[in-house]
Order: structure tokens, then sequence, then C-alpha cells
């Protein structure tokens, strides 16, 4: 008869069973277990290498005259607009007209606007009004000399105004903001000539105005009439070319490529009776 100190003990014996039983199941029956960290094999990442450079050298990318060659690709002369995010990229291109009177609003606002009002219209004492004035929709040649030199006597309409009116032609009257603000008084207020003054014309009149005999006075009606009634010179540009909005150079977009019509499609036949 034995002890009962020397019998198995059933609990501990199940116990233990059990855990080595789950165990064995969560190791997958014995199999060792997956490293999920372990590396990529260096095989793989040849077969990649070998698989760019032969997709690499289908397109041509590092190649002249390949498939993705710029010059095929664009027509010459056009810029290619710069990604989204890009560093350099500027502000998107716009029509002359609106890209020039945006500049010419900001120098109507800091320079003519205390004389000549928010609506152009003077104050019918001491300054005249731009709003229909046929000076400044009239000849170009002769709006630019009156403000570069200022201007005497009597206006458009035969009225003086005192002293006159005197020259803008600060040095900080860039050729720039001086297009642009006789591209908006002259389309805006009522005005609506429809016309691009452009940084070329305005480069012109400056030129003309340093050359005038009375270079340095204000001109007089007579003037204007004698030696400046006529346009600036200059290539004119279309209203609706795209131009920088900040330099108000003209910016070249490429054309969508033209698709090919579809062909017709051809009569069917009359069966024979």
């Amino acid at each position: 008869m034995s002890s009962p100190n020397n019998s198995p003990d059933l609990e501990e014996s199940s116990g233990a069973t059990v855990a080595e039983g789950a165990a064995a199941h969560g190791n997958g029956g014995g199999r060792p277990e997956s490293n999920e960290n372990e590396a990529v094999p260096l095989w793989v990442l040849a077969a990649c290498g070998v698989a760019l450079l032969i997709a690499g050298r289908i397109l041509d990318l590092g190649g002249g005259g390949g498939l993705l060659d710029y010059q095929k690709m664009f027509r010459t002369r056009y810029e290619r607009t710069p990604p989204p995010g890009s560093a350099e990229q500027g502000p998107p291109p716009k029509e002359a007209l609106a890209a020039y009177m945006a500049k010419g609003a900001k120098i109507y606002g800091a320079k003519c606007i205390v004389c000549h009002g928010p609506e152009a219209k003077g104050d019918g004492a001491n300054f005249p009004a731009l709003a229909g004035s046929k000076w400044a929709t009239g000849e170009t040649e002769r709006f630019s000399m009156i403000i570069l030199n200022g201007l005497k006597g009597p206006m458009s309409t035969g009225k003086s105004y005192g002293a006159g009116m005197p020259s803008q032609a600060i040095p900080s009257l860039s050729p720039e903001d001086f297009s642009g603000v006789m591209t908006y008084v002259r389309n805006h207020f009522g005005n609506n000539t429809g016309d691009v003054v452009t940084v070329e014309m305005a480069k012109a009149a400056m030129t003309l105005s340093a050359a005038r005999a009375n270079a340095g006075l204000q001109v007089t009606g007579d003037e204007l009439t004698a030696d400046h009634l006529k346009p600036l010179p200059g290539k004119t540009l279309d209203p609706k070319a795209m131009v920088d909005p900040v330099t108000l150079a003209p910016v070249y977009v490429a054309a969508p490529p033209a698709t090919s019509p579809p062909a017709a499609a051809e009569p069917k036949a009359t069966p024979k009776p």
C-alpha cells in the first residue's frame, strides 16, 4: 500500500499537459516562429535594379532624342509650366489686359487718386476728370506726354486749372508701372478703348519725352496737337495674350495637341433587287 505523499498529483499533471499542448499548438505544431523583420533577400534587390535599368533604357530618360525628349514634345519658344509646389513657381499667367490693369490700379491708387478722385471725375475746380476725357482715351503719345511732363493751359474741354498738372515722371515710375496706369485709365471709369499700352510703348514714350525741345517743362495743348497727336511706337499686344502678371512679359503657353476629326462613316451599299 503506497503512501499518499508518493502518489502523483493529478491536478499538477493535468495542468502541465494542458500547458504543453497550448505551447505546441501556438508554435504551429513544433514549426519555428517566423521572423517579421527578416531582411529582403539580395537577389530581390538585384532583380529590381535590373528592371529599373531596362525601363530607363526603353524610355531613354537620360538620352537625347528619346521618347521623352523635351524638344520633340514641346514647340520651341514655349515654356513648360512648373509642377505644382515647385519652389520656383510664380503666379499663373493672366490675359494681358487684366494683368496690365491690375498693376495700373495699384499705381492709380497710390499716385493719382488724391487729385482725380476714386472715380476719376476730378473736383470740377482744381483737378480735371479722366473719366470720358478725350485726351486720356485718344492718341497714346499725347496722353503719355501729359503724364510724363505735366500740362498747363487749357485742357481738352478748353478749361484751365490753375498752375496745371505737375509732371508724374518721378524716378520710381517704371515702364511697367507707366504702361499699367495708362492702360488702366483708358479701360476703367467708363472708358473702354480695349487696347493695351505695352511696356515697349512706355519705354518709347520716356525716350520721346526726354528728347523734347522743352524737356523738363510742362506741355501745352498746342505742343500736343503739333508734335504728339499719334500713337506710341511699338508692337501692339493682343489683350487676351498671356503675360506674367508681375513683369508683364509675354508667356508662351503650349496649345493642346490637335485632334483629328472623326472619319466619316462610309455609306452603306444598297442591295440590288
